[in-house]
């Protein structure tokens, strides 16, 4: 045994280069190891052999390389070596079958000499007795050492220690100096385990189809034909617009080099930039007075001046008696003694809008209550009440006044009231009878907005029960009987003539590009020696912009050109620049008017003679796919382009050009505008009918019923955001989000922003999202832009991104040079900062506080994620989502701060869908899984490892039996309260509204002329 076993070892010394000199020769000599050497490698200890004693061993230290006795490049040292023994193997002996096995040998033998030279201690693994050394002895041995370095204290020394550091502590706490945070120091523990979230769409039983809510079940479709020449070019857009919008962004992406105001040069000559003054005006707060830009009243203190030849030769009494509701004056006062309702049919220029309010008021309505007259829009409301004041010889905001948003120039002594129709909506939420009025004159009731439809249902219960209150509806002749028979087949009174012919021409061919078409015909129109004003109607404020822009340019171009003023007016202009369109203008000097519908109804321009129709208009219309409004360019109405047409004959006979085809006319465009209540988003007014009582929805009179979806997507969107209980009734939440005049997840986020202790940073954001993109991208300065925008982007949120925009913004003093220089859009970002005054002040009037977190903003992303977790998406695959609740796929949109981002969180939610080439997410936040949970339990709960997919659906299950029991219980409720209002309304008599004007339904009015007298 023990001879086999040296011989195992002896064979394993011979294949390794660490050999000594004397085990050159083939003498099996043992191999000898101290016996004191431990521990022992493990591939040694395991051969049981005798104790070899002696003073040197072959593992005690490096022996010298045998490579003389192999290598052919060694035998130069032969000489001085030992004798080569007998047995040794020679380069000579070894037979090699050609020259290159040999040089391979050759090579070989040197890498295995090179490889020993190459070991840091002259062993190999095999023969290193510290290569397995067990790790416990190792942790002892440290342990041991440790023990002998640290210094030996006390226990009382160490307890003295701990009494210094925490007094230390607790007076840097107390100072204020420093600020406690615990901080998790374990970064290496990634074994946290994922939230899976299961998910289920529960529908609550009011919503599930059982209950009808309108009586019209289909969507309705803003457009004639999908596949007009009108339809498709309105979808198209104008070219011209585009190549505007572009040269637009590259000027303002343009650095002046000239310009060293605001650079480190300038900083350092001492060259200040200039102030603009709109960045002045604004408090520590970031406040600023946004109702000066929207008040009129300071800017129309001066008198109208004539402008046309009519209006120039006659008084304003001749003016008064030469309109054609003149000629039946009489005739119109007795149909309105004889009834409560009535509807009045007048051309544009007829006079019923200044007119009627001073008739009644001098038959005497006025001492009884207020007159007062809606109007669609908050122009028409100011100029019509200048115009009547001046008529009246009476200061305005006396005798009469207006009302709009943001502004209320009336007074005590007010009997003669214009107002938009939102604040006569306003007024019934606290007093739903009207008292104070007498009159209430719904005046241009053809444009159907979604205010004045709601206002129809709530003045026809009012009337019904108030006898001494007239009703008096104006509107174009298309819809007079449809109102006639809404209101209970009320007689229409028709106001004959129109005051001055309009000679109306259209275009042979349709026109590809109608901005371009509308400002070659303004020039051609300007350049004639023709006396009288032009008025141009554009969808929007963009294509207003870049119309006057052109015909300026185009203008400037030619030659001795006369000179033309050229004014703008839309909604977003401020007070003073739209009221410059009632000044007369400089002698010699023709006035060119670009504007939106706006201008289509009440609004009449001294002078216009010359009309041009762009045959497109903006409309709200709402889109199911991303669950929102959104402005779209559609075709006109054939009553709105006899509207726009009509305001070419107001103070003399004028031309209407169309940018359209006859055909185009009578084929393609619709009788009439679709109202806005059948193709918007109801959401804000179903909180306002709940607000206002009315739990059924069906029982209330809609003119035109919206269609089912919408009522029941708006619906929907109020119960998920908790506005709406599981019985479809208001909850305290919606009775606050009723005060917000926002999308209901923006005020639902407002809300709760108050209870999180974050609301002055999410009053910020919802601001943000109230406005269009802040940031362009200028062509040729792409990669540049997007650079300085990467700066501000926070990885977590767009949301938070905007918030850290508009912080910076305030640090640097609102400046516009700083806007500019971070391509960022300053008229947005001033845009921002007066919505943001104006939702202030509603929170004032609420008594919700506008508190700070600091820098504390996940506790925002957690209130970002309280309002859109119905809008979340989970993370499949690399880079893409899916929408938790459908399944659809979604996508980060490049400019997202998410995009890219190296780590890509498992859940997210966003603000909209947009609909591109990909179904691309806007504006997204990063929220925690158990957010979802927690926020949104309706959808969400956390799977855990004891939940099951049986236990899941049976607590969806009991949900909805909860949900079932408790909709009975409201249904008992509503009945028993009905059956209550039946039996007082049988007790007390009712009028009926089919025979409107008759203080008793069962025998006549005995008026003389009723008596035939």
């Amino acid at each position: 045994m023990l001879v086999s076993c040296m011989v195992y070892i002896y064979i394993i010394d011979m294949r390794t280069p660490s050999r000594s000199s004397w085990d050159g020769d083939n003498t099996k000599t043992p191999v000898r190891r101290s016996a004191w050497d431990t521990p022992t490698p493990a591939h040694l200890s395991s051969v049981d052999e005798p104790r070899w004693t002696g003073t040197h061993g072959s593992l005690d230290t490096p022996l010298p390389t045998p490579s003389h006795l192999y290598n052919d490049w060694a035998n130069d040292r032969k000489s001085f070596g030992r004798p080569t023994k007998e047995g040794n193997v020679d380069d000579d002996d070894i037979k090699f079958s050609s020259m290159e096995d040999r040089i391979e040998w050759e090579d070989e033998q040197k890498r295995m000499d090179r490889a020993w030279y190459d070991l840091d201690s002259g062993y190999d693994d095999t023969n290193n007795p510290f290569a397995n050394i067990p790790e416990e002895y190792t942790k002892k041995k440290e342990e041991k050492l440790m023990k002998t370095t640290v210094k030996r204290m006390s226990a009382q020394q160490r307890q003295l220690n701990k009494d210094n550091e925490k007094w230390e502590t607790n007076r840097l706490l107390t100072s204020g100096i420093v600020q406690q945070v615990d901080v998790d120091d374990d970064f290496e523990d990634e074994a946290e385990s994922k939230v899976h979230l299961l998910v289920s769409n529960v529908v609550p039983p009011f919503l599930d189809g059982r209950i009808v809510f309108t009586k019209q079940p289909e969507p309705v479709i803003p457009v004639k034909d999908v596949t007009s020449d009108l339809a498709i070019l309105s979808r198209k857009g104008s070219q011209l617009v585009k190549h505007h919008r572009l040269e637009k962004e590259r000027t303002k992406g343009m650095k002046k080099h000239w310009e060293l105001a605001g650079t480190k040069i300038g900083n350092i000559l001492g060259i200040k930039a200039k102030e603009d003054p709109k960045d002045k005006g604004v408090d520590e707060d970031g406040s600023t007075d946004y109702k000066s830009d929207q008040q009129f009243s300071q800017h129309i203190q001066k008198s109208s001046e004539a402008v046309s030849a009519f209006a120039k030769s006659r008084t304003l009494k001749q003016q008064r008696q030469f309109l054609p509701i003149f000629a039946v004056r009489d005739e119109l006062l007795r149909v309105i003694r004889d009834n409560n309702v009535i509807i009045i049919v007048g051309e544009t220029g007829s006079g019923k809008t200044t007119q009627l309010t001073q008739y009644m008021h001098e038959d005497g309505y006025s001492k009884s209550g207020i007159i007062g007259c809606t109007q669609p829009r908050r122009v028409a409301a100011m100029s019509v009440a200048k115009r009547v004041s001046e008529e009246m010889n009476v200061k305005l905001g006396e005798e009469v006044g207006y009302s709009i948003r943001f502004e209320d120039v009336t007074s005590k002594s007010t009997f003669i009231k214009y107002m938009t129709d939102g604040i006569l909506l306003r007024e019934s939420l606290g007093e739903p009878d009207l008292d104070q009025y007498s009159v209430i004159i719904m005046d241009e009731a053809h444009e159907r907005s979604l205010n004045t439809d709601v206002l129809f249902g709530l003045l026809r219960d009012v009337v019904s029960h108030r006898y001494d209150l007239k009703l008096i509806v104006t509107s174009a002749t298309m819809d007079a009987d449809k109102f006639a028979k809404f209101f209970g087949n009320v007689p229409v009174f028709n106001i004959p003539g129109r005051t001055f012919p309009v000679d109306i021409m259209y275009t042979q061919n349709p026109c590809e590009d109608y901005v371009d078409s509308a400002a070659k015909q303004c020039l051609q129109i300007h350049l004639t020696p023709s006396q009288g004003d032009i008025l141009i109607f554009m969808p929007g404020q963009e294509e207003i912009e870049t119309t006057c822009d052109v015909i300026a340019e185009r203008l400037a171009d030619l030659e001795d050109a006369p000179p033309l003023a050229i004014l703008p007016i839309y909604s977003q202009l401020p007070s003073d620049l739209q009221a410059k369109i009632f000044e007369k203008a400089p002698d010699g000097v023709r006035k060119c008017v670009v504007a939106t519908n706006i201008a289509e109804t009440s609004l009449t321009v001294d002078g216009i003679m010359f009309v041009i129709d762009s045959a497109y208009c903006k409309l709200k219309v709402f889109n199911p796919r991303i669950g929102m409004d959104a402005l779209q360019v559609f075709p006109v109405s054939q009553a709105n382009a006899n509207q726009r047409s009509g305001r070419a004959g107001r103070t003399g006979a004028g031309q209407c050009f169309r940018l359209y085809t006859e055909m185009a006319y009578k084929n393609e465009m619709l009788k009439s505008t679709v109202p806005e209540i059948q193709r918007t988003n109801l959401a804000n007014i179903v909180l306002l009918l709940k607000s206002l009582g009315i739990q059924d929805l069906l029982q209330f009179h809609f003119m035109d019923p919206p269609p089912q979806d919408n009522i029941l997507n708006s619906m929907y969107q109020l119960w998920i955001l908790g506005a709406l209980d599981n019985t479809g009734a208001l909850t305290d939440v919606g009775r606050q989000m009723v005060e917000f005049p926002l999308d209901p997840a923006l005020s639902k986020m407002l809300i709760v922003s108050v209870d999180m202790k974050c609301s002055a940073e999410v009053l910020i954001i919802v601001s943000m999202l109230s406005v269009p993109s802040i940031f362009f991208r200028p062509k040729g300065k792409e990669e540049e832009s997007d650079m300085v925008r990467e700066k501000f982007q926070v990885p977590e949120s767009d949301h938070l991104t905007m918030l850290y925009v508009y912080q910076q913004w305030k640090l640097n003093n609102y400046s516009t040079h700083w806007c500019n220089e971070h391509y960022i859009h300053i008229k947005a970002m001033r845009k921002v900062r007066e919505v943001r005054s104006q939702l202030k002040d509603i929170m004032d009037q609420q008594r919700l506080p506008v508190i700070s977190t600091g820098t504390e903003w996940d506790i925002v992303r957690k209130c970002i994620c309280s309002a859109y977790f119905h809008q979340a998406a989970r993370l499949k695959g690399i880079g893409e989502y899916v929408n938790c609740r459908t399944g659809m796929p979604c996508h980060l949109h490049p400019t997202s701060g998410l995009y890219g981002m190296g780590f890509t969180p498992d859940y997210i939610v966003y603000h909209e869908l947009v609909m591109t080439t990909k179904e691309y997410m806007q504006c997204v936040t990063a929220v925690d899984g158990l957010w979802l949970a927690e926020l949104g339990p309706v959808f969400y709960t956390v799977k855990s490892s004891s939940s099951t997919r049986g236990g899941t659906k049976q607590a969806v299950k009991a949900k909805l039996n909860q949900m079932e029991s408790e909709l009975a219980a409201a249904s008992q409720k509503l009945k028993s309260m009905k059956d209550e209002a039946n039996i007082k309304s049988f007790s007390k008599k009712k009028q009926s509204i089919l025979t409107p004007g008759l203080h008793d339904p069962g025998t006549p009015k005995y008026t003389p002329r009723r008596m035939g007298l």
